[in-house]
C-alpha cells in the first residue's frame, strides 16, 4: 500500500504543477511572450490565459506602462571645443511586446547608446551659449531621432528631457563674472534712467511752474492795467461831470509833472511844450486872484500909477 500512496502523492504534485503551468494570470498593462519549443507562438494579454504545460514556455514578461529611465552624465564636445556633461531622462513606452523582445537584445541599452550618439551629433553643431539656451530645441531634435529609430523595436519615446548641462569649472567662473558684470551694467542703466526721468520730471515741473507764474503775472498786470484804466475813466468822467475850467486843469497838470519824473529809469526828463501854456494859465489865474483882493473890508487895493516925465523933443531946424 505504501508504494501506491507515494505514487498517488507524486501524481497529485505533478497535476498541481501542470495546472500552475497551464493557467497563466497576466496583470493589467502587462504582456507575456509565449514560445513553443523555442519558437514564438503568441503574446498573452492581461487576464487569465491557458497554455500547454511543459510545451509552451513564458519567454519574457513586459511592462506596457510608460517608463522613466535616467542616464548618467555624458561628456559632449560643443562646436567651440568645450566639454560639457549632460544628464538626460527618457520617457518611453513599449507598444509591441514581440518587437521589443526579438528585434533588439536590450532595448534599454540600445536607447541609451542611441541617446548618447544623437546628443553628441546635435551638441557638436552648437556653441556653448546656444547649448545652454536651446534646451527645447535639443529635446525636440533628440526625441525625433529616438522615436524614428525605436519605432521598429516596438518602443515609443514620449519625451526626452535634459536634466542638467554642466560646463567646465573655468567656464562657469567666467560665466558667473559675465553675469555679475551684466547685472551691474543693468543696475547702472536703471539708475541712470531713474536720474534722467527724475530730471525730466523736475524740468517739466519747473516749466509748468514758470508758465503758471508768467500767466499769473500777466493776469495780474492785465487786471492792474484794467483797474488803472477804470480809475482813469472814472476820474475823466468825474472831471467832465464837474465841468472844470482852464485854471483847474492847469493846476492839475502841474501836480502831475513830478509823478511823470518818478522812477530810477528816468535819466533824462523832457519838458513838454504844453507846460508854458499851463504856466500862463496858472499865472493868469493867480494874477486875477490877487487883483481881485482888496482891503480887509473886501474892496480892491488902490492902484497907483507912476507917471513918466515926458521929454520934449528939440525943434527941427
Amino acid at each position: 500500500m505504501e508504494p501506491i500512496i507515494i505514487v498517488l502523492i507524486i501524481l497529485v504534485v505533478l497535476v498541481f504543477i501542470a495546472l500552475m503551468k497551464t493557467v497563466q494570470v497576466i496583470p493589467q498593462a502587462s504582456a507575456a511572450i509565449v514560445e513553443r519549443f523555442g519558437r514564438y507562438t503568441r503574446t498573452l494579454n492581461a487576464g487569465l490565459n491557458i497554455v500547454v504545460p511543459f510545451i509552451d514556455t513564458i519567454r519574457n514578461r513586459i511592462d506596457l506602462r510608460e517608463q522613466v529611465v535616467p542616464f548618467p552624465p555624458q561628456p559632449v564636445i560643443t562646436q567651440d571645443n568645450l566639454v560639457v556633461n549632460i544628464d538626460t531622462v527618457i520617457y518611453y513606452q513599449v507598444t509591441d511586446a514581440r518587437a521589443a523582445t526579438y528585434e533588439v537584445s536590450s532595448f534599454i541599452q540600445a536607447i541609451e547608446q542611441l541617446t548618447v550618439t544623437t546628443l553628441r551629433n546635435i551638441i557638436g553643431g552648437m556653441d556653448l551659449e546656444r547649448t545652454l539656451t536651446s534646451r527645447e530645441e535639443i529635446n525636440a531634435a533628440l526625441r525625433g531621432v529616438l522615436d524614428e529609430a525605436t519605432g521598429k523595436w516596438g518602443i515609443r519615446v514620449n519625451r526626452v528631457e535634459l536634466k542638467a548641462i554642466e560646463p567646465p569649472t573655468s567656464i562657469q567662473d567666467s560665466m558667473e563674472k559675465q553675469m555679475r558684470a551684466d547685472r551691474d551694467k543693468r543696475a547702472a542703466i536703471l539708475q541712470a534712467e531713474g536720474i534722467r526721468q527724475s530730471e525730466i520730471l523736475r524740468a517739466e515741473g519747473e516749466k509748468q511752474s514758470a508758465i503758471l507764474r508768467a500767466e499769473g503775472e500777466a493776469r495780474a498786470a492785465a487786471l492792474r492795467a484794467e483797474g488803472e484804466a477804470q480809475a482813469i475813466r472814472t476820474v475823466f468822467e468825474s472831471i467832465h461831470a464837474g465841468d472844470p475850467d482852464e485854471k483847474l486843469l492847469s493846476y492839475q497838470y502841474l501836480q502831475m509833472l513830478p509823478k511823470i519824473a518818478e522812477g530810477d529809469a528816468n535819466k533824462l526828463w523832457i519838458v513838454p511844450s504844453e507846460i508854458g501854456d499851463a504856466l500862463k494859465g496858472l499865472s493868469g489865474a493867480v494874477g486875477n486872484g490877487l487883483g481881485s483882493l482888496g482891503p480887509r473890508g473886501g474892496g480892491s487895493a488902490p492902484r497907483t500909477t507912476k507917471e513918466t516925465p515926458r521929454r520934449e523933443q528939440p525943434p527941427l531946424d
